[in-house]
């Protein structure tokens, strides 16, 4: 779908609106997808204190729980996919999503390193998946797998193909900074909160504009690589 068709679906007195998930699907989405988090903290103390099996179930936590919440969305009235923004996005589209997600990763450096001028030193919560990743060969690719892969499609089905795309029935400006708002409070108040606002809102317009949730997946996982691949650049420059 061209911008211009997608956006011509939103006009009004045009084409007949999309079908979109709706209050129902965002609640049950946000409650269900809340749980995973929270049972983790539940049960946390009968798991492994290994700071390496810890890093990779907090990595898989997030990934896991997107999916789980927009499964619980799903099941509310079982809409078609494409009601989610899941359908084939085209190659142009592909590549912009890969070019917006550098674009992303930079501006959010900026957003944190101005943060970080004005405020000082903030809790970084991603230190866990450092943890995980340096502990070895196979940790090291399944945290890439968890924060690269699964987390990017998990959360962008919750928090875009659900949480923003039942906003948009409000319009695009509450869709798109509404969805952004609440993805970046779910990462708590910390230094990860103004990075996620600045990913989730170019993903939110990007999905929008596009019509399809892989773009912004791609978008996602673009900033998410940056972690392993820091691990990997100090593993080996601490080897040599």
């Amino acid at each position: 779908m061209t911008d211009r068709m997608h956006d011509s679906l939103e006009t009004p007195g045009s084409a007949p609106s999309p079908v979109r998930p709706g209050w129902p699907e965002l609640l049950v989405g946000v409650v269900v997808g809340a749980s995973v988090p929270l049972l983790l903290i539940m049960v946390q103390d009968a798991l492994s204190t290994d700071p390496t099996v810890w890093g990779l179930i907090l990595a898989a936590t997030s990934g896991v729980a997107g999916l789980v919440g927009f499964g619980a969305a799903f099941l509310v009235r079982r809409l078609p996919l494409h009601a989610f923004a899941i359908r084939k996005a085209s190659g142009r589209w592909i590549l912009l999503g890969l070019l917006f997600g550098v674009v992303a990763f930079v501006l959010k450096g900026l957003v944190n390193t101005a943060v970080l001028a004005v405020m000082g030193p903030l809790e970084d919560p991603q230190g866990s998946y450092y943890d995980a990743a340096g502990g070895g060969l196979l940790p090291l690719i399944l945290t890439f797998l968890f924060l690269a892969v699964l987390t990017p499609i998990g959360e962008e089905f919750l928090f875009r193909g659900v949480i923003t795309n039942a906003l948009l029935r409000l319009g695009p400006w509450v869709g798109v900074v509404g969805g952004s708002i609440i993805f970046a409070l779910v990462h708590g108040f910390n230094l990860t909160l103004p990075a996620a606002f600045v990913v989730g809102l170019i993903a939110a317009e990007v999905m929008r504009r596009s019509g399809s949730i892989w773009p912004a997946v791609l978008v996602h996982s673009v900033n998410n690589l940056a972690l392993p691949i820091l691990v990997i650049i100090l593993q080996v420059t601490g080897a040599a």
